[in-house]
């Protein structure tokens, strides 16, 4: 009997710590999920903020700035910096496979373009130097390269950074969007398939042209990528990284002042958010904000207006918003264009950027501002107000 009583009260005592457990887990997935109706990146002596990643899980959002990365709390108060960019540092996105934050980087002067992958986790005083704190390493991205160097009039010469030029294949200015999705060729809506890093196009702007009116995505499988990584380029750019991509695929927006600014996928839809300059072209609307349906699978058709008719991996926008019927456009006008990250729950973090003077020096500053996507015309985001959770 009381070996029976003794079995009953562990039984009991059991079920209570499990309980107790299921309330803790859901205290804690609770104050996850409930997020600040702001968070600030603060002010620095540098370029202006292009991007935005967060990592909910540990608590810290990071913001680039041209030449700078910076990484803070969620209540906004600076963590740790690492300077030593003398590239272009674009959009980031953080990947939840290693605990990093990968980022675009440019180096259009020596003709390179990487991906710079971040070990956030050392991370931990303001200062550290890109080049010599082992902190960030990169991978050469060749399909970049000769998209961007395309010697598209022939005339046998590289005219270089510039949008008044034939050259650069589909008005390639180098890379800048990036975010982790699903394989496109796989439909994102059913999340079949692998995580792979999507990378976009920065597309100069030139009205002259036709062939550059696709916003154009890269995606990279890069569980192996360990293979390529070298430290940040200095005197002498490498060119270790993937021979091939793992998919390229266009989307027909009209053309935009340097392309993707923020890319950004949204899990809870499978649709792709691209938050642009807007465009100058008359024969289109010009939205700040497309979106590409994850519903459809990519299909297979012209690459509209090329000098020589290409075939692509074609994916349509989503057929809500706004809508330009002479060019079958749809999109909205919206923020996004300094940084843009999707929780996967209906809200998402926009980015304000600003300046402010200190001491007579001026700096750049940030401000990821949270909202709710409504899908509105012809905004598609409001404010939350005092955060919420759940997407309240």
């Amino acid at each position: 009997m009381r070996t029976f009583a003794r079995g009953v009260l562990t039984v009991l005592a059991a079920g209570a710590l499990v309980a107790q457990g299921a309330v803790a887990a859901e205290a804690e997935g609770t104050k996850a999920r409930r997020l600040p109706a702001e968070i600030k990146g603060g002010a620095w002596k540098a370029g202006h903020v292009q991007g935005v990643a967060i990592d909910r899980r540990k608590g810290f959002m990071y913001f680039s700035f041209t030449n700078l990365l910076v990484k803070t709390d969620l209540r906004g108060n600076t963590v740790g910096s690492v300077s030593g960019f003398t590239g272009h540092l674009g959009d980031l996105d953080f990947n939840t496979k290693d605990g990093r934050v990968y980022g675009s980087l440019e180096y259009k002067a020596a003709k390179a373009f990487y991906i710079a992958i971040v070990d956030v986790d050392r991370i931990d005083r303001v200062g550290m130097d890109a080049r010599t704190s082992d902190v960030v390493s990169t991978v050469h991205l060749q399909e970049v390269v000769d998209d961007y160097t395309a010697d598209m009039n022939g005339d046998g010469k590289f005219d270089g950074d510039t949008a008044n030029t034939p050259d650069h294949r589909y008005g390639c200015s180098g890379i800048d969007g990036v975010t982790f999705g699903p394989e496109l060729d796989r439909g994102s809506r059913t999340k079949r398939g692998k995580q792979v890093l999507t990378v976009a196009y920065g597309i100069y702007s030139n009205v002259k042209r036709q062939d550059n009116d696709h916003q154009v995505l890269l995606q990279y499988d890069v569980r192996k990528w360990h293979r390529y990584e070298r430290p940040l380029p200095e005197s002498a750019p490498h060119t270790s990284g993937p021979p091939d991509v793992d998919g390229k695929f266009f989307v027909r927006t009209g053309n935009t002042r340097y392309g993707v600014q923020n890319l950004e996928y949204d899990e809870r839809t499978g649709n792709w958010l691209m938050a642009v300059y807007k465009g100058a072209k008359p024969q289109f609307p010009n939205y700040s904000l497309f979106v590409a349906d994850g519903s459809k699978r990519p299909e297979t058709g012209p690459v509209t207006g090329q000098p020589t008719p290409e075939r692509g991996e074609l994916l349509p926008l989503l057929r809500a918003g706004l809508h330009h019927e002479a060019s079958d456009t749809y999109g909205w006008e919206s923020g996004g264009q300094y940084g843009l990250v999707s929780l996967d729950d209906g809200r998402y973090y926009l980015v304000e950027a600003g300046t402010v003077v200190e001491d007579g020096v001026t700096k750049q500053t940030a401000r990821a501002v949270l909202h709710r996507w409504t899908g509105q015309p012809p905004t598609p985001f409001t404010k939350v107000a005092g955060g919420g959770a759940d997407g309240s």
